[in-house]
């Protein structure tokens, strides 16, 4: 148990002992006092303010300062209303709630300052409105709606980078923030920085409020990055796959994928220190709690309890092929019978830089375009092209970028195009376990569910007994981006347990390319106020 955790409780057993007293020389009900919630609401009354403001003391984080606010508004009620007061009923309630219940017995009542005779300076106008409006922003953000922006190209086709989402916590239902003392309306770092947002000594277990369903295949859904509870302290590599940087620096340092295979925790330690031992530039390696790694947003193609598969860019649930979304695209390599088509083709098909990837020269420049179905049919009907093929995505097999990132066989084989099969747990689901299955569920079993895994000589222990199966603990998914050969998802990190999830998006409310990633800068008009698929 932390210090803070420690205080909190000891500062209930306080509001427990003290405030009958109190509320018995305000000449209200002292039994309130030994009730929870309705001495809170008992409190309310006490300093004249709306008892509805009870339901804000259930919000980890507001809590703490509307409490500070209570704790110094109950003191200006008897009188101790100076600046050193203020300061001690504010800062110090575990000294001064007993002090006025049993001490300052001969102070009396009289009740919280009447504003209406006296005009609030600038400053506390100012000072109240900006406090206010700090904590409706922060509940509102934190249980029904959050803004979020488009970062990366991982969902072009159906959503663009630049596009300004709200993100709706009460889809699913919003989750009570793991880590409430944080700056507001900051992520988790400081703007400019790679400080900290937020403070670590006091943490929640996780916990769901209930919501208006559940999450349903095709849905937009936010998440927090499984792979994001480390990162590297670098702006630049911050909102990456920790895991994937250093397996790659491993597999540097080896030589080869097979000579990495042979020993990868002890190449990984070494990888580690080449970026925090670095004589040019240390960089350093942190974690971060779930609710503080990175948000991403991806499509729900798998739910808990089905087998997934892909083959030929197709996925099957339980061995059934699904729709495909209409706004997925895949690479192709496109060779115009004339180079000066290309501004022709961007033009009809409406496409920016980001859609474009290399361009091989030769006897005909060939073109990496991400194309969806219906932009690949409109590009054959122009009569430019000497030929249009789907890129080959094979060279990834072996190269342990796909999950679960093994040399292992089957998995070596497998790649963004045909990939699986494999099962999604679901909670309270039993798998049986076998070195050859491991690989997909070690990291939920391990980290998401936080067991000790070991094997030793070919036997599979968890929490240091022999296991043959293992049950889980909660739900898992699989998300994968509509832009399919340019997404890192679920085909590169594996599952999203149910406690990453932070909503659905729902609305684009503004829409804008920018010069260095489009080619151009300009508003996208048409894609304002409208749901999102």
């Amino acid at each position: 148990m932390s210090i803070f955790e420690i205080l909190l409780i000891l500062l209930y057993l306080v509001y427990f002992v003290s405030l009958p007293s109190i509320f018995k020389r305000i000449g209200l009900p002292s039994w309130h006092g030994f009730v929870p919630v309705l001495q809170w609401i008992t409190w309310l009354k006490a300093i004249k303010r709306p008892w509805y403001w009870v339901f804000v003391l259930f919000i980890p984080g507001v809590n703490l300062l509307m409490l500070g606010i209570m704790n110094v508004e109950l003191g200006i009620a008897f009188t101790k209303e100076s600046t050193k007061d203020q300061w001690y009923f504010g800062a110090l309630p575990w000294a001064a709630i007993p002090d006025l219940a049993f001490r300052m017995k001969d102070v009396k009542y009289v009740g919280p300052r009447d504003w209406s005779k006296s005009k609030k300076s600038m400053m506390r106008e100012w000072g109240e409105a900006i406090l206010f409006a700090v904590i409706a922003a922060s509940v509102i953000r934190s249980f029904f709606f959050e803004a979020y922006t488009i970062p990366t190209g991982s969902m072009e086709g159906s959503m663009l980078v630049g596009d300004y989402l709200f993100v709706s916590k009460m889809s699913y239902g919003a989750k009570v923030q793991q880590t409430p003392l944080s700056v507001p309306f900051v992520h988790n770092a400081l703007p400019g920085s790679m400080t900290n947002s937020y403070v670590e000594w006091w943490s929640l277990p996780y916990f769901r409020l209930p919501g208006f369903g559940d999450v349903e295949r095709y849905d937009p859904v936010v998440f927090n990055f499984p792979h994001g509870d480390s990162v590297l302290v670098h702006p630049q590599l911050a909102g990456h796959d920790y895991y994937a940087i250093i397996r790659n620096r491993g597999v540097q340092i080896a030589g080869s994928y097979e000579a990495y295979d042979t020993d990868p925790e002890g190449y990984n330690e070494q990888a580690r220190r080449s970026f925090t031992q670095n004589s040019r530039q240390p960089i350093g390696i942190k974690r971060r709690p779930v609710d503080k790694a990175e948000n991403y947003i991806k499509r729900c193609i798998g739910l808990p309890g089905e087998d997934l598969e892909i083959r030929d860019r197709v996925v099957y649930i339980n061995n059934e092929a699904i729709e495909t979304p209409e706004g997925v695209q895949f690479n192709y390599k496109v060779a115009l019978n004339n180079p000066v088509e290309i501004k022709r083709v961007k033009d009809k098909l409406e496409l920016t830089d980001l859609d474009f990837g290399t361009t091989e020269q030769g006897l005909m420049d060939e073109s990496t375009i991400a194309l969806t179905a219906s932009e690949v049919e409109k590009l054959k009907a122009m009569n430019v092209t000497a030929s249009i093929e789907l890129e080959d995505q094979s060279t990834t097999r072996g190269t342990m970028t796909i999950f679960p990132n093994s040399q292992q066989a089957p998995y070596d084989s497998w790649d963004v195009d045909n990939f699986g099969p494999l099962h999604i747990p679901a909670k309270g689901e039993s798998i049986d376990l076998n070195l050859e299955n491991l690989p997909l569920y070690r990291r939920a079993i391990s980290v998401y569910e936080d067991n000790e895994l070991e094997v030793k000589d070919g036997v599979i222990y968890i929490n240091g007994e022999l296991a043959s199966s293992y049950t889980f603990q909660q739900d898992y998914y699989w998300m994968m981006g509509d832009n399919r050969h340019n997404s890192a998802d679920a085909r590169m990190w594996g599952f999203v347990p149910e406690d990453h999830i932070v909503g659905k998006a729902v609305f684009t409310w503004f829409s804008k390319q920018n010069e260095v990633q489009h080619g151009e800068s300009k508003i996208r008009w048409e894609r304002m106020f409208r749901t999102v698929d």
